[in-house]
């Protein structure tokens, strides 16, 4: 009888221990389906994957997209017809170079524009608004000022002086003749080894909701007759670089924005004729100085400044605050309150202090 008992005991263990080892082994198969689903999202699809879902949604770009900006720095020494690709931008910088001529960077994101250009040389300061919106910075060639801190700032950068990313048309005279895309600079930016992702790209306050310049002037620090904020409406303003460049915006009530003209002509894309339009405009007035005999600048973006932000058939007086070279440039109305932005692409003129804009 003992013996039966024995027999029995060993195979209710046996029994338990197959039911343990069945039930680890399931639990093996449910890991690593989940750590293969892990990578297939993360690793394979990566930046095609958001990493969380936000609440708002936003016209000029993706905030679910992890997708990380690429700036790239624009000729502006040519006809206004002759750049290309720049609408596609969600924000583009205006800033003053030597011989009082300006270049541009525009910043992209969640776009697959084919043709960008006429691509041009780094100027150091650019670095900060590149650095502020994390953007892999891509240009043609820079100043010795601009080599220098690039390296110093341990910038993510593509030089078509080094890298394939970029092509010379033969039908345009050089210099301005260099043009890419979005797929060539992200292809060059993974084979560099640059993080393509990017947690920390947002730098505008943009709202999924229109943006009213007028109201807001009516909710900030009004007291009787005396108020801190005087929004204006506006129907054209001319923003002055030096005695050869002035830029200027008409507002197109129609259609929401402001329609850009360069030197009293309008600003059209090269291939599509469109002439470029912007739903905002942020001015700031910023300090330069004359680094060389060249004549190249330099930019005080680092302190704190005026400006104007122009959205909606309306202009607000602002301040802008920025910390660091890298640190994000705040803007704010004169009680403290950070603009919210329309959602809608757009254009800061970093333009010299020492010119004053003319609104019509």
């Amino acid at each position: 009888m003992e013996n039966c008992d024995r027999i029995k005991l060993e195979v209710s263990l046996l029994k338990k221990k197959k039911k343990r080892r069945i039930k680890f082994v399931i639990f093996l198969i449910i890991l690593l389906a989940l750590l293969c689903s892990a990578y297939y999202y993360f690793i394979y699809l990566g930046n095609d994957i958001p990493l969380v879902e936000k609440e708002k949604e936003l016209s000029v770009y993706d905030v679910n997209s992890n997708k990380r900006p690429i700036a790239v720095m624009i000729d502006n020494n040519v006809d206004n017809d002759e750049q290309v690709g720049l609408q596609d931008a969600y924000l583009t910088y205006e800033i003053i170079v030597e011989g009082g001529l300006t270049r541009m960077m525009a910043i992209y994101k969640d776009v697959d524009t084919s043709v960008i250009g006429p691509v041009r040389s780094s100027r150091h300061y650019f670095l900060d608004y590149a650095l502020e919106n994390d953007a892999i910075y891509a240009h043609y060639g820079w100043s010795t000022y601009a080599e220098n801190d690039i390296k110093a700032l341990s910038v993510d950068n593509i030089n078509g002086l080094y890298d394939d990313a970029f092509y010379r048309d033969s039908s345009i005279a050089a210099p301005h003749n260099v043009f890419t895309s979005i797929d060539n600079l992200y292809l060059k930016a993974e084979e560099l080894g640059y993080d393509t992702t990017s947690s920390d790209y947002e730098n505008l306050n943009y709202v999924s909701k229109k943006v009213d310049l007028e109201k807001t002037d009516n909710s900030l620090n009004c007291d009787g007759e005396n108020c801190s904020l005087e929004g204006r409406s506006l129907t054209s303003i001319d923003i002055p670089y030096s005695n050869s460049e002035v830029r200027s915006y008409t507002y197109d009530s129609d259609n929401g924005y402001y329609l850009r003209y360069m030197n009293g002509i309008p600003h059209t894309d090269r291939d599509s004729g469109e002439q470029y339009h912007y739903k905002n405009i942020i001015i700031m007035k910023v300090d330069n100085s004359t680094l060389d005999d060249y004549g190249r600048q330099d930019l005080d973006t680092v302190g704190t400044g005026v400006g104007y932000y122009i959205t909606n058939g309306y202009m607000m007086p602002i301040t802008w605050e920025k910390d660091s070279r890298s640190g994000k440039t705040y803007y704010s109305y004169s009680n403290g309150d950070e603009i919210k932005v329309s959602d809608g692409n757009t254009f800061i003129q970093v333009m010299p202090s020492s010119r004053d804009v003319v609104v019509n």
